[in-house]
């Protein structure tokens, strides 16, 4: 076995152990014939499609094989919240406090998150145009500066968005860089339709109230709450229609948007836990509220390989299935 061989069989080891007995040679052989004169280490092509491949049979095995189609599911519902969001952040950007105020802004614009804002709202023009690829391409870079803004702000001494809106940008990024490949035409389109919505809304916020409106006060404490509220009602009919077709796409989509739904909730959430240890109702501080985002942030993704594990212990472990080929490089898998 020479070294390249070596290195397939190490990285088969992402499928389940039956399923190498049963068809592992045949996989490595094939990569081995695919692969060109003197390499001696596998592609990042070929170690991808190996992993994901392997992921696809430990799911199948599990009984959860609509597992990743219940993440692409929720990716496009978290695309569309991410950027709409975006969208309403943008308007109120545009609002700056008067300088008479003491109140420091940047320039023409409330803080720095304008250039976060826009890179989301970049990211759902690349989505019509480009889905797949590029556009979490497109999420990537919107989530980067998302995070990147924090230091950034502090560095240059110019105000940022509150963490409490940031967080559940970065959540919903997160979960969106699942988005699939192809999606038809309406649902590319979908994005920009939110945006143009989110955006009229911010503006008759703007144009109702005479005073300054920013992130802090009733703005942000109403909008996040709302977005996890129809976020979830919308994952919730949308699971109970296709669970009425034995589809449990829904299912894994609720548990995978969990996390920004907490997020998006995180000042309601922490004004209930912290009433419940003090015994009455009281306002949580910044450290309630960052206890309150570790539970969050920690609870969803602990949930999904949870449900995963119970399947696979209800149902039992699944037979070995056919070797499928790769429709980029032509191995089995």
């Amino acid at each position: 076995m020479n070294g390249l061989e070596r290195r397939y069989h190490r990285l088969l080891r992402a499928y389940p152990a039956e399923y190498r007995r049963a068809r592992g040679a045949e996989i490595v052989g094939t990569y081995l014939d695919l692969a060109g004169p003197g390499r001696r280490w596998p592609s990042p092509a070929d170690a991808a499609d190996l992993l994901r491949g392997g992921l696809r049979q430990r799911l199948r095995a599990a009984g959860a094989a609509d597992l990743i189609p219940g993440v692409r599911l929720a990716a496009v519902l978290a695309f569309l919240t991410a950027t709409a969001l975006a969208a309403v952040w943008s308007v109120l950007e545009l609002d700056p406090p008067m300088a008479e105020w003491g109140v420091p802004s940047a320039g023409p614009f409330v803080s720095l998150g304008i250039g976060v804002w826009a890179a989301w709202l970049l990211a759902a023009a690349v989505h019509v145009l480009a889905p797949g690829r590029w556009t979490r391409r497109g999420v990537a870079l919107a989530l980067l500066l998302t995070v990147a803004v924090v230091p950034v702000a502090a560095l240059v001494g110019l105000p940022r968005p509150p963490l409490f809106v940031l967080l559940p940008q970065v959540g919903l990024g997160l979960v969106a860089l699942g988005l699939p490949e192809r999606l038809p035409a309406l649902l590319r389109a979908a994005p920009l339709l939110a945006i143009a919505a989110a955006g009229l809304a911010g503006v008759n916020l703007l144009a109702s109230y005479d005073f300054h409106i920013s992130y802090y006060g009733w703005t942000a404490s109403q909008i996040l709450p709302g977005a996890a509220v129809v976020l979830l009602v919308v994952v919730l009919l949308l699971g109970t229609g296709l669970a009425l077709r034995a589809d449990r796409r829904g299912g894994w989509a609720l548990l995978t948007l969990l996390t920004p739904i907490g997020l998006l909730s995180l000042r309601p959430l922490a004004d209930a836990l912290y009433g419940q240890l003090r015994g009455f109702p009281a306002t949580p501080g910044w450290s309630a509220l960052a206890a309150t985002a570790v539970v969050v942030g920690l609870a969803g993704p602990a949930l999904l390989p949870l449900a995963v594990a119970l399947r696979g212990r209800v149902r039992g472990p699944g037979p070995v299935g056919p070797v499928g080929r790769c429709p980029t490089c032509g191995a089995h898998r």
